[in-house]
């Protein structure tokens, strides 16, 4: 009953592809370099001089944050191997087909890792991150290479990333001090 709804759920969402030449080059653009530009605009906020240590301890919670995650999806690739739905039949691909699994989605997890991190830290543009994070996920689905659930999973694991770090890694340590310190 769930894989059901996940496939019709994934295929509506991809059943839009192929009506607009200008959306599917937009939805590939987005999914192939929008998690590269979250992690520039990241990098890019390291020297702002607002509230510069506050500013750099969010960013290396993000970082972290992305790093654990997607090393968690290396771990849960070990027990699930998730065919991707265009293998299945139930999408059709707008760009090269992936060797990888499908399940949960690298790109979810890196984008919602890095927007959940500026929201629990309240950080200014959080609200943009996030749009760009649901955006990035939708675009995944659109051009055939993911399942909803698939996103939902990478969603989560980036969360649950953000609160490994939000437990371990606090502002003010002198960890902390140190790594905000450089540059």
């Amino acid at each position: 009953m769930i894989y059901t709804i996940d496939a019709i759920a994934t295929h509506w969402i991809n059943s839009w592809a192929g009506h607009s030449r200008f959306a599917d080059l937009l939805m590939v653009w987005i999914s192939s370099i929008g998690v590269p530009l979250l992690v520039f605009a990241v990098a890019c906020q390291w020297w702002d001089r607002h509230d510069r240590k506050h500013t750099r301890h969010v960013l290396l919670a993000a970082g972290f944050s992305f790093l654990i995650g997607l090393a968690l999806n290396q771990l849960i690739l070990l027990f699930v191997q998730r065919a991707r739905p265009y293998d299945g039949g139930i999408t059709s691909l707008l760009m090269p087909p992936s060797g990888d699994p499908s399940f949960p989605s690298d790109h979810a997890t890196a984008s919602f890792a890095i927007a959940a991190t500026f929201l629990v830290h309240r950080f200014r543009r959080a609200a943009a991150f996030l749009a760009a994070a649901i955006l990035i996920s939708i675009s995944r689905i659109y051009i055939g290479t993911h399942y909803v659930s698939d996103i939902v999973g990478g969603a989560l694991t980036g969360i649950l990333a953000v609160g490994m770090v939000w437990w371990k890694y606090r502002e003010g340590t002198r960890a902390d001090r140190f790594l905000t310190g450089i540059f």
